[in-house]
């Protein structure tokens, strides 16, 4: 009889909170209370500056808009709106190293006379990671395939090989050893496995030469989104194909293939990156582990001997849950992705080598027609959601343990277009920055390489990140309605605090010091974050 009053009365005070909270939500007024018992913790202390990534191309670095034939030298302006981000990953086709069977171009490249010299050689001096994803297929593979089904994103290796066998992919894998030999850090390769086309195109086009150990790329990425089901079975390949291809990029299926194959056998320092998956399915790493497991077996300290370095996947937050069925995006923190990379840093985690989990494309469009789009809330435009839902994704996958985050993309693929993906540029053709690359901008300036500590409330979220004896707080309402309030941050004992804001069309965030209460201050809460620091 005292279980039943016990429980009528529990019913009845959780009943009285659902009700205040429901209040809440209408008067936009958040509940003011202690650090939450939810918190998240990664494996490692994440730097927010690692979220910092955005994709390109090496026109976005290369061509001036006012001479598009000026393709040999970096373009100054474009590099300065570059220079917003931490990391670039170069959607680099294997056609432009190798646009005849067994003859590599890189500076200029055959195809396009791109100078990837001039791209690499810059970003290294700019201390800017690269990551370089070979992928698609030259047009001689293309050749090998029945004209009715050649595309550019088949399967990489000749048609009718045998897709189990890393075998299959030597051509790739040779492609891969000669990049990373150029770019890679060992300057001890040996020459006679080099070779470029120094043939000149015409008078004064400039020939190519072998060069060694530029140390100026770390990271290189086997193809892209491997598991491309909606381009049919000659494009799609099983985990264990997949395995079988990275295995040969690897290390040239552990020197099986021969000398000058894969890229630990240029450069053991080069970190390989599997194609980010665009299922973002975490159990098609497991089925590739398990292929190395029984393929490559184990190394000397009993880790498996994998071939890859960096898990990667692809995602974009909406309203579909990670399907096709997404008619809008979604605020981060209410879409799936959260889960979907606890499962990626919990399978990381399990394996003695502990490799690193990179998500390498997420966004949102902002034109009203895309699926993906960011839509306008309140008085915020589409263009300032879109800044508020980046940044709370560089805290989200922070907060989660993942190692590094990607923007799709540094400028429009089609300004006007309202298909998927088309309008989700971080900067405007004429080379100003959106509201998003601002925010990317201020946070990177105000606390580049703070990392990421704890999570001390859900709702509003407040991260704490450190940085030697500085804390830094941001907090954030996980809401898409407008919602707003008030939260009790205690200071321990600081008198005083800076708070920044995040500021459209600045370099800067928008710093106030206020004074606080016992080393309390109430802190005005919204959907756009907020950051404070006890002084």
């Amino acid at each position: 009889m005292y279980k039943v009053k016990e429980n009528v009365f529990i019913m009845s005070l959780l009943f009285a909170w659902i009700l205040v909270l429901a209040q809440c939500k209408k008067t936009g007024t958040t509940i003011t209370k202690a650090a939450d018992t939810t918190t998240y913790q990664g494996p490692k202390g994440t730097a927010i500056k690692n979220m910092f990534g955005i994709n390109g191309f090496e026109w976005d670095f290369l061509q001036n808009p006012n001479d598009v034939n000026d393709v040999s030298q970096v373009y100054q302006p474009k590099l300065a709106v570059i220079r917003n981000f931490t990391q670039f990953r170069h959607y680099m086709d294997w056609e432009k190293i190798e646009p005849t069977q067994g003859n590599y171009t890189f500076n200029p490249v055959f195809s396009g006379s791109w100078n990837y010299d001039a791209i690499y050689q810059t970003a290294s001096q700019d201390t800017l990671l690269m990551l370089a994803d070979l992928k698609t297929c030259p047009q001689w593979l293309q050749n090998t395939y029945p004209a009715n089904i050649r595309n550019s994103e088949n399967v990489p290796s000749p048609y009718g090989l045998d897709r189990s066998d890393p075998a299959s992919y030597i051509l790739q894998a040779k492609a891969a050893f000669q990049f990373a030999a150029r770019y890679g850090s060992n300057a001890n390769v040996d020459p006679s496995l080099l070779s470029v086309d120094s043939k000149p195109r015409w008078t004064a086009d400039p020939p190519n030469q072998v060069k060694i150990g530029l140390n100026q790329v770390r990271y290189i990425e086997c193809d892209n989104e491997r598991d491309k089901w909606w381009k049919g079975p000659q494009a799609q390949q099983s985990p264990q194909e997949y395995a079988a291809n990275m295995s040969a990029f690897y290390d040239g299926n552990k020197g099986k293939l021969g000398k000058g194959v894969g890229v630990k056998n240029a450069d053991p320092n080069m970190q390989v990156v599997m194609g980010g998956l665009a299922s973002a399915k975490v159990q098609y790493v497991i089925d590739m582990v398990e292929w190395c497991k029984q393929n490559r077996g184990y190394r000397a300290d009993g880790s498996i001997d994998l071939c890859f370095d960096v898990i990667n996947y692809h995602l974009y937050s909406n309203n579909g849950n990670a399907s096709s069925n997404n008619t809008v995006g979604e605020a981060p923190e209410l879409s799936t992705i959260g889960s979907v990379a606890d499962g990626f840093v919990k399978e990381a985690a399990s394996l003695l080598n502990h490799p690193q989990v990179w998500v390498t494309e997420n966004g949102y469009d902002i034109n009203p027609g895309s699926p993906q789009r960011a839509p306008a809330i309140g008085n915020k435009s589409a263009l300032l959601v879109q800044g508020d839902w980046t940044i709370r994704s560089c805290l989200l996958y922070a907060r989660r343990g993942v190692d590094r985050l990607f923007f799709y993309q540094l400028f429009d693929d089609a300004p006007n277009g309202a298909g998927t993906y088309q309008t989700s540029g971080l900067i405007n053709g004429d080379l100003t920055r959106r509201p998003a690359a601002d925010y990317i901008l201020q946070v990177k300036n105000l606390m580049a390489n703070y990392t990421y500590k704890t999570t001390i409330s859900s709702d509003p979220l407040v991260d704490t990140y450190i940085s030697g004896n500085r804390t830094m707080y941001i907090l954030t309402i996980p809401d898409k309605v407008g919602r707003t309030g008030n939260y009790v941050l205690d200071l321990g004992g600081a008198t005083t605090a800076n708070v920044y804001t995040l500021t459209p069309g600045k370099d800067a965030m928008t710093k106030t010091t206020v004074k606080t209460t016992n080393g309390k201050l109430t802190v005005a809460v919204s959907e756009t974050p907020v950051f404070v620091q006890g002084m």
